[in-house]
């Protein structure tokens, strides 16, 4: 089974105060450091456990554009989004034998205290559906 797996970082989220929230420039340093080595090995464990298809973390919203569909005539939207309630930090995409043993590792991740980490099944149709 496919799994997207998200982070949600506090540091990302609007309701953290402004110092707190990492910025654009934002290089990891000192105890930061340390706590990107952690996810790092755990990113390698997690790589040896399943089918690593893709992982990566993503910039703050502030860099970041939506474009919605609204009366079916794209719009664009710079960002920060003032309505996001949740901003994704980064995510894993993985392949892993069930729902069980993704939860373990979601379990597993050094996420920081309100981090919030998302998992959701990838949709896996069967061979011949858009035949």
């Amino acid at each position: 089974m496919k799994f997207l797996m998200l982070m949600i970082p506090r540091v990302y989220q609007p309701g953290t105060p402004p110092e707190e929230r990492l910025g654009e420039d934002w290089v990891p340093k000192g105890e930061e450091l340390e706590k990107m080595k952690k996810m790092g090995e755990f990113n390698e464990a997690l790589g040896k456990a399943a089918k690593m298809i893709d992982i990566d973390g993503l910039t703050p919203l502030s860099s970041g554009a939506r474009v919605s569909f609204e009366g079916g005539t794209p719009n664009v939207t710079d960002g920060p989004f003032i309505e996001s309630k949740e901003v994704i930090g980064g995510y894993w995409l993985f392949e892993i034998g069930s729902r069980e043993e993704a939860l373990v590792w979601a379990r597993r991740v050094p996420a920081e205290p309100g981090d919030v980490v998302e998992l959701r099944p990838i949709f896996e149709f069967p061979e011949g559906t858009f035949d």
